[in-house]
């Protein structure tokens, strides 16, 4: 959501999203750059968004306005900051370091969106490890991806995949989570969902999005099947059956199950249970 924008600030307290990123840099014009930093500050700090998670997008620190940003948002206290353009764990270092000599702490996500970014993403993905500042989650940034390569969007996005694999490959070896890209074609259902089907066939844990209509669709999307969450169910009540107990493997409806497969089913009844929670707030 642009932080410069009053009423898109507003219109995000009633979308069914799971976070919004509450953006102080490419959505927002130089001269608008210091109006928005307060009211995106004031409306982390109204508590008015529920159980949404708010993240602030600074600036990166080498421009003029980002030191302000992240001192802003370090006293707003979101539930993470965004930096964007990393190209070494140093871009993020610098992040941490500020937060905790404020003595908070303040996940931050990293906006994967150069070439130089993604060849040290391991080096990136490694700040996990920070204390007060721990890297949690990356977001892709295929548009200026895109950019910088020259590569084309075509269906399927055979051009971003090795970018796509090898982020995915790199926030699971470091615990993180991974949002994908958005689809600048917000009128293109079909397109959407195609590409949100992707995604998530791929292992990412979600999409960021450019307008309220893709919501449901993402949430539809990234959602567990009721087919998916009943065979989870069986497959966790099949573990749990007194003569499984202890065992990593056993046979349900005809086919092997290993543990593995009861660790997964448990991680889909999970989040739909959480959806089912935020659905019925």
């Amino acid at each position: 959501m642009p932080g410069s924008n009053e009423r898109a600030l507003e219109k995000a307290r009633t979308l069914p999203a799971d976070a919004l990123i509450l953006d102080l840099e490419d959505a927002v014009s130089p001269d608008m750059k210091a109006a928005a930093r307060a009211q995106v500050a004031e409306a982390v700090k109204s508590g008015s968004y529920g159980s949404r998670e708010l993240i602030i997008r600074i600036n990166a620190l080498d421009t003029e306005w980002g030191h302000d940003d992240l001192e802003a948002a370090i006293e707003a206290g979101p539930d993470a900051i965004l930096v964007p353009k990393p190209n070494r764990a140093a871009d993020l270092d610098a992040v941490a370091r500020k937060v905790e000599m404020a003595g908070k702490s303040i996940p931050l996500w990293a906006m994967m969106e150069t070439p130089l970014g993604l060849l040290n993403i391991q080096e990136i993905a490694g700040c996990a490890a920070h204390s007060h500042a721990p890297l949690t989650a990356f977001v892709m940034g295929t548009n200026d991806l895109a950019k910088e390569t020259r590569a084309r969007f075509v269906p399927g996005r055979a051009p971003m995949m090795p970018w796509l694999v090898t982020s995915i490959l790199a926030a699971r070896a470091y615990g993180l989570d991974i949002i994908d890209g958005v689809y600048n074609d917000f009128r293109d259902t079909d397109g959407f969902m195609a590409e949100c089907q992707q995604a998530r066939d791929l292992g990412m844990d979600g999409k960021t999005l450019i307008h309220p209509a893709q919501v449901a669709g993402a949430n539809e999307a990234f959602a567990p099947s009721e087919a998916e969450v009943s065979q989870a169910r069986k497959i966790i009540a099949a573990f749990e059956l007194p003569e499984n107990k202890g065992k990593g493997a056993i046979s349900l409806d005809g086919r092997m199950v290993e543990l593995l497969h009861a660790e997964m089913a448990g991680r889909t009844v999970a989040l739909s249970d959480a959806i089912e929670a935020r659905e019925g707030e």
